[in-house]
């Protein structure tokens, strides 16, 4: 029985996992019930984060929306284990480590660093990973080519609609010739965008300029230099970058630069505008 309330969660978790960024509407998306909790049975839930901002709260607070609506109840039949990588990925790797030897039921993994953290850890063990806010699961190596789930892990993609974001940016800057952006290398998502963005830059006559960095340390040398170059300044799903976002806007403000974000709470957060995707249409890895 406890192995069928675990599939509930699951499920329940991939359609909280949907409303990680928020729809403009304040919409939610529902968790269809698929059977009732075990009556004197308690889960413990393991929930890794990478870095500590709105976007990725929201992630957070779905999920957990996700499984009270299943029957699952933080202080009743749940008990919920958080903590924050402070977007260190060795910490991430300490969490799911700590979340085995705790035995915790599942873990949530939040952020594709998180998320690949605890499907390595949790590769030899029974404990099933949900993952979201991962912009690319293929190229992360949590679920093939087909889509497919690449073990005991599952979860949801935030890709970014690259071409609308573009598209968005030469409507409001026709005269704009050069986009920044500034993503951490060691973060896979980020680097497949990246690639996305060169590849479609061309098409609305933009030429992209990259500036990596590999800690939230370097981010205001390299958002510093990148104003001096570039038009505007494209921000992406990036949790090292998002969570130094006011010193990237802070260094725009100073070159006149304006910041695009990629979903609603960098927008919130001072970014000019964004085309971030809706819950609706966030590609749900199914679970084998």
């Amino acid at each position: 029985m406890k192995k069928k309330v675990l599939a509930m969660m699951m499920s329940a978790g991939l359609a909280a996992a949907l409303l990680g960024c928020k729809a403009e509407d304040g919409g939610s998306a529902g968790v269809e019930k698929e059977g009732k909790t075990e009556e004197g049975v308690s889960y413990t839930v393991g929930i890794s984060q990478f870095a500590e901002h709105g976007s990725l709260d929201n992630c957070r607070e779905g999920f957990l929306a996700g499984l009270a609506e299943a029957g699952l109840v933080e202080g009743e039949n749940l008990t919920v284990i958080y903590d924050n990588a402070q977007t260190d990925t060795g910490t991430a790797s300490t969490i799911a480590e700590n979340f085995v030897s705790k035995k915790a039921d599942l873990i949530c993994a939040i952020a594709t660093p998180c998320a690949m953290s605890a499907y390595n850890v949790c590769m030899e063990t029974e404990i099933p990973v949900v993952y979201t806010a991962v912009s690319d699961p293929v190229g992360a190596g949590l679920a093939k080519e087909d889509g497919s789930c690449v073990g005991n892990v599952t979860g949801s993609s935030d890709l970014l609609p690259v071409s609308a974001q573009l598209e968005m940016i030469r409507r409001i800057l026709p005269e704009a010739k050069t986009i920044g952006i500034l993503y951490t290398t060691s973060e896979a998502n980020s680097v497949s965008t990246i690639e996305t963005y060169k590849e479609l830059a061309g098409e609305y006559g933009f030429e992209i300029v990259e500036s990596g960095i590999s800690s939230i340390s370097e981010v205001e040398m390299a958002a510093a230099d990148l104003v001096s170059k570039v038009d505007c300044i494209s921000n992406l799903t990036d949790n090292t970058v998002v969570e130094a976002l006011q010193t990237v806007l802070a260094k725009a403000n100073e070159k006149n630069i304006p910041v695009f974000g990629s979903e609603i709470e960098q927008v919130k957060n001072g970014c000019v505008a964004s085309m971030g995707l809706p819950p609706s249409q966030q590609a749900v890895w199914p679970v084998t």
